[in-house]
């Protein structure tokens, strides 16, 4: 898990070949007007853009999830978002089965930890983890 700035985005070009793309979009485009949806950037690297309210905690925890081949950047554009992780390898209570096309699995695990990034900041949660937001 990696968490800093937008602003130090290029520093973690070198994580993933599609980071300098994800990135590029990120700063090309006016987020805060963009409608929610899947946005599909270029293969393999989409946008899932939501404007919602934070959820409460109760209902964040039914999604605590990982993915085998996918990252998540998580990018706050306004207010605090609070997050929980834990390392996959600690998960033991799956809920449900691994969805191979969506690429996710659910767990009933609690978070080891949660944390919260603020306006522009950045969270990649890498493959394997499991994560899951929290309140805002």
């Amino acid at each position: 898990m990696i968490i800093d700035t937008l602003q130090n985005a290029p520093k973690y070009f070198s994580v993933h070949p599609l980071f300098e793309r994800a990135f590029e979009y990120i700063s090309q485009n006016d987020l805060i007007n963009t409608a929610d949806g899947k946005n599909d950037i270029a293969e393999g690297l989409k946008a899932i853009i939501s404007n919602a309210l934070g959820k409460t905690k109760e209902i964040s925890l039914q999604k605590f999830e990982c993915h085998n081949k996918n990252i998540d950047i998580q990018l706050c554009i306004n207010g605090v978002e609070t997050m929980g992780w834990k390392p996959r390898e600690n998960c033991v209570i799956p809920n449900g089965d691994y969805n191979e096309e969506k690429d996710v699995l659910f767990f009933n695990d609690a978070p080891d930890m949660f944390f919260s990034i603020d306006q522009w900041a950045i969270c990649h949660f890498l493959s394997r983890r499991c994560a899951c937001p929290d309140d805002w």
